[in-house]
């Protein structure tokens, strides 16, 4: 009797001692997964993490060393333009000279008038952008919302035209201006021909395609709104960082435009900045002046600079806030 009750404790005894290695296994399991809840990332998240934060760390570095790249040549620009001649000729400094006044007062008293000339680049560019970006945004909302026959063959018009550079055209252009609607030495032929501009219809289009549904402007149409007032009240809002964009691109393409406004234009005052500059820039090694040329490309800067900070506001931002999605 004795033996068969000792026969039956040991399995029981072994049975236990396996048991306790499974049930240690399964706590430890328990407790890992506890702490995954509370923790809420695994040990492949927390590696993951840590690759990603190091690809990041990396990526700000690269980034930053091509923005100080990019910018470094600014900031040598204006710091030149507060330096002498002899103190520029003498090698590359990065601290501000004291010679600003006296390159100021020379560009003024310089027989290039270069404030008439920044009056002039202005004029066009601020014009030549305003005209450039409100009919490209008209135009395409004309192929965006409307449904015509050789709509397409439009489309593929417009974009063909963007294949002909413009020193293609620019002797028919020529003979047109001054031979046919005689507005030789006139603003008008820099201005107006801004009006066509394929790259930007194309860039504002494909913007629509993705931001601005057919649904808002059929509700519009059925509330008893104009086409006219759609286009200004409605799909001029909603268009507004992709205006900005090209606001800011139209700009500073007619602000630095040289070779057109040099065929053009023939009067000093109506001259335009970077027809000065190149002037400038001609003078023989006798009348060189390098503070002068240089404050002088630093104030044909600025403006662009200003116009970039005033619209950079709206590039990023909501796209279609209050729109309706399909």
């Amino acid at each position: 009797m004795s033996k068969k009750i000792q026969s039956d404790l040991i399995p029981n005894e072994m049975n236990q001692t396996e048991a306790a290695p499974e049930e240690t296994s399964l706590q430890a399991i328990a407790a890992e997964e506890m702490l995954q809840k509370n923790s809420g990332k695994s040990p492949y998240t927390v590696k993951k993490s840590m690759g990603m934060g190091t690809i990041r760390v990396i990526a700000y570095l690269v980034l930053t060393a091509l923005s100080v790249l990019c910018l470094i040549w600014f900031y040598l620009l204006f710091i030149n333009a507060t330096r002498s001649h002899s103190q520029i000729t003498t090698g590359v400094s990065f601290v501000p000279g004291d010679q600003l006044l006296n390159n100021l007062k020379k560009l003024q008293n310089s027989t290039l008038d270069f404030f008439r000339g920044t009056l002039n680049s202005a004029i066009i560019a601020f014009s030549s952008a305003i005209l450039n970006v409100y009919f490209s945004m008209m135009t395409a909302y004309a192929i965006h919302a409307y449904r015509f026959k050789g709509r397409k063959a439009v489309h593929v018009f417009i974009l063909a035209i963007m294949m002909i550079p413009t020193q293609v055209t620019s002797l028919g252009f020529y003979r047109l201006v001054v031979d046919t609607l005689k507005m030789k030495d006139s603003f008008i032929p820099l201005i107006v021909p801004s009006i066509a501009a394929p790259v930007t219809y194309f860039y504002i289009v494909q913007y629509m395609k993705s931001n601005l549904p057919m649904s808002l402007i059929e509700a519009a149409r059925i509330d008893g709104c104009f086409e006219v007032s759609i286009l200004n009240r409605i799909v001029l809002p909603l268009m507004k960082p992709a205006l900005a964009v090209q606001l800011i691109f139209a700009f500073v393409a007619s602000w630095n435009n040289y070779y057109m406004p040099a065929m053009i234009l023939s009067s000093s005052k109506k001259r335009t900045l970077p027809i000065l500059i190149y002037t400038l820039r001609a003078a023989t090694e006798k009348d060189k002046d390098l503070g002068f040329q240089y404050v002088a490309m630093a104030l044909s800067v600025l403006p662009v600079i200003v116009v970039y900070i005033f619209f950079a506001k709206n590039i990023v931002g909501g796209v279609s806030v209050g729109g309706v999605k399909e």
